[in-house]
C-alpha cells in the first residue's frame, strides 16, 4: 500500500515516535524510508553569527548519521538520511515530491512544542499543503507498532470521508483490521435554534442511517465488512469519544468534509480530531 515513507524529523519526542512507527511498518509491510532533516537559516541571525550556520549544519548531519544506525540497528531495515537546509515544512514537501513518497509521517509537534490547544505550524503546513496523506502520530515511542488493528473512520457522505474509507478499507485488507464508521449528528437547536421535535428526530436519524448504509455499501465493493456508529453532537468531540471508548488504535479522516472549507486552510473538525485523539490520524488526501 504505502510503499515509500519520509518522515519529517528533528529529534523531538514526537519526531522519534513518528520515526519508530514508520520503521515498524516498514519492517512489517515493506518499503523504503526516507528521513528528513532541516536546517533553516535565517540571514539577519547569520549576518550577527555566521559561524552559527556550519555548526548546525555540522549537529545536523550527526543527528542524522546517529538515527539512521540507530534505526538499521534496533529494526533491520535500510534507512536514508536526508540533511536539507531551508524551512521545515517546505523541505519536507519538496523532499516528499522528489522520492515519490506515497506518505509523510510526523509528530503533532516539533522541538520548538507549542501550547497544547495548538497543531505545529510544521506539521500543519504540511498536511494542508501535501499531495499525499500525511499521518500523524501522538502517542509514547514505545506504543508505536506501525500496524493498525481497529480503525474508526468519521463519515458525513463527502468525497473527502470516502476517500479515507477507501483507505480505511485497504489498511484493513493488510492487517485484519475491524473498521468502525461513525457519524455524528449535528445538535438541531444549535443549527437553527429551536427545539427538535420527535419527528424532526426521527428524519435526522433515518439520514444519518441512509449515509451510514451507504458507507457499509461502499466498504462492502472494497470486499470489507463494516460497524457503524450514530452520535449527536459536535463532530470533533464525538470522534474523539467514540474512538477512546472502542480503543482504537488510528483514526482515518480526510482533510475536509463536515461541510467543508477553504482549501487553504485545513478543516477545523480534522485539526481538533489531530490534537484530542490519543491515537495516531491518518489525513488523507
Amino acid at each position: 500500500m504505502y510503499k515509500t515513507l519520509l518522515v519529517g524529523y528533528d529529534d523531538s519526542k514526537y519526531s522519534k515516535a513518528a520515526l519508530i512507527e514508520a520503521a515498524n511498518w516498514v519492517r512489517s509491510h515493506g518499503g523504503k524510508l526516507f528521513l528528513a532533516h532541516a536546517v533553516f537559516f535565517d540571514t539577519e541571525e547569520f549576518g550577527i553569527a555566521p559561524e552559527q550556520q556550519e555548526k548546525r549544519l555540522k549537529i545536523g548531519g550527526k543527528l542524522c548519521q546517529e538515527t539512521k544506525e540507530k534505526i538499521v540497528s534496533e529494526f533491520g531495515i535500510e534507512v536514508t538520511s536526508l540533511l536539507c537546509e531551508g524551512e521545515p515544512p517546505e523541505v519536507i514537501l519538496d523532499v516528499a515530491e522528489g522520492k515519490n513518497a506515497d506518505l509523510i509521517v510526523m509528530g503533532t509537534y516539533g522541538r520548538r512544542g507549542l501550547n497544547r490547544l495548538l497543531m505545529g505550524s510544521v506539521t500543519s503546513r504540511v498536511i494542508v499543503n501535501s499531495k499525499i496523506d500525511v499521518l500523524v502520530v501522538k502517542k509514547p515511542c514505545t506504543e508505536c507498532t506501525g500496524s493498525y488493528k481497529s480503525i474508526l473512520v468519521p463519515f458525513d457522505g463527502s468525497a473527502f470521508s470516502k476517500n479515507a474509507l477507501k483507505r480505511a478499507c485497504q489498511l484493513s485488507k493488510i492487517d485484519s483490521s475491524e473498521v468502525t464508521v461513525l457519524y455524528s449528528m449535528p445538535r438541531y437547536e444549535e443549527m437553527v435554534e429551536f427545539f427538535m421535535t420527535s419527528s424532526i428526530r426521527k428524519s435526522m436519524m433515518q439520514e444519518a442511517e441512509k449515509i451510514l448504509d451507504a458507507a457499509k455499501s461502499f466498504a462492502s465493493e472494497q470486499g470489507i465488512t463494516v460497524k457503524t456508529e450514530i452520535r449527536e453532537g459536535s463532530p470533533s468531540e464525538e470522534i474523539v469519544k467514540v474512538s477512546s471508548g472502542l480503543k482504537n488504535d488510528l483514526i482515518v479522516i480526510g482533510t475536509y468534509g463536515w461541510r467543508g472549507v477553504n482549501k487553504a486552510i485545513m478543516g477545523s473538525t480534522t485539526e481538533r480530531v489531530i490534537m484530542n485523539a490519543k491515537c495516531p490520524v491518518l489525513v488523507v488526501k
